[in-house]
């Protein structure tokens, strides 16, 4: 990734990620979203454990270190992305994306609690924006005069995978001060994301019938290698090279291009207030992700791969 430009690593981040949301969609169509989240975190897993494999990276962990890393991927990438597949089909993937922006700050302030992690003012504030911002954005989906009640749907599945994810988020963050490298992280959590999600869907009796639909296929390929490995790689690589306050800047970006995604491909149409809660939102996470006075950006806990 040394080979890449500074530029070229933020638009392969902002452009992968905020695009593997529309990908989801292609899952959907006739087939178990349980078994489509496994497949692709396993196939991610195994791909990220190579690459560490590849580069020399240490994958030797404790049974306790094994538990925590579970716990990290049964809920930020497991039964988190369950909601979030469920969620996309009852609203556009672009209203689910900027739904996220919520993450940072739940995850921000459970590190204070739980960590003593500190978190500025500056961060809070700018968190409450985005917040505000995606209540506007949902609130006014739901009371449009047709499909109020698909649209109410998939607020609460996204309200349920981003708190899910914050505990995944958390628990990634309590791995990392034990020292556990993030892209095995990554990995094994990726791996015990799709056991879990098998699991569930054994639970509810999903079918495991592969589709047979090319467009399937190929947006699997896409999340799991592009929207995973690919993306991480050039993410650590930008925040080897600017750091990881104005790395976070892909954070900005990535809802509001899944949001021109789902305009162009999707048929969502925004009206006035759709708009002003984007523009909230993105309000919100520059101001939560923008540097403090001391130069280092407010960096809520994060290991959460592409949507």
């Amino acid at each position: 990734m040394q080979r890449f430009k500074t530029w070229q690593l933020f638009a392969i981040c902002v452009g992968v990620w905020g695009t593997t949301w529309h990908a989801i969609t292609y899952q959907l169509d006739d087939f178990s979203a349980e078994v489509g989240v496994a497949l692709r975190f396993a196939l991610a897993g195994a791909s990220l454990l190579a690459l560490c494999r590849w580069r020399g990276v240490p994958l030797a962990y404790s049974l306790a270190d094994h538990r925590a890393l579970a716990l990290q991927g049964v809920f930020l990438y497991g039964v988190s992305y369950i909601c979030v597949y469920h969620a996309e089909r009852f609203v556009p993937s672009g209203l689910v994306a900027v739904g996220y922006s919520a993450s940072p700050l739940l995850a921000g302030i459970g590190a204070a609690l739980l960590f003593g992690a500190a978190i500025s003012r500056r961060f809070v504030v700018g968190g409450v924006i985005a917040v505000c911002g995606v209540v506007v954005i949902f609130w006014t989906e739901i009371t449009h005069a047709s499909g109020g009640e698909r649209a109410g749907l998939g607020a609460l599945l996204t309200i349920a995978s981003v708190l899910l994810s914050a505990v995944g988020s958390l628990t990634a963050s309590r791995n990392r001060r034990r020292g556990v490298a993030l892209l095995p992280a990554l990995g094994f959590g990726m791996l015990y994301g799709a056991v879990a999600a098998g699991l569930v869907a054994l639970a509810f009796g999903r079918s495991v019938a592969l589709p047979t639909a090319p467009s399937w296929w190929l947006s699997l390929a896409y999340l799991a290698f592009a929207g995973s490995v690919l993306t991480f790689a050039c993410l650590l690589t930008l925040q080897d090279r600017v750091g990881v306050g104005r790395a976070g800047t892909v954070g900005v970006m990535t809802p509001l291009l899944a949001l021109l995604v789902s305009i162009a491909f999707e048929g969502l149409r925004p009206d006035a207030l759709t708009a002003a809660g984007a523009v909230l939102t993105v309000a919100g996470n520059a101001l939560m992700l923008s540097p403090t006075r001391s130069g280092r950006g407010s960096a809520a806990p994060a290991a959460r791969a592409a949507e």
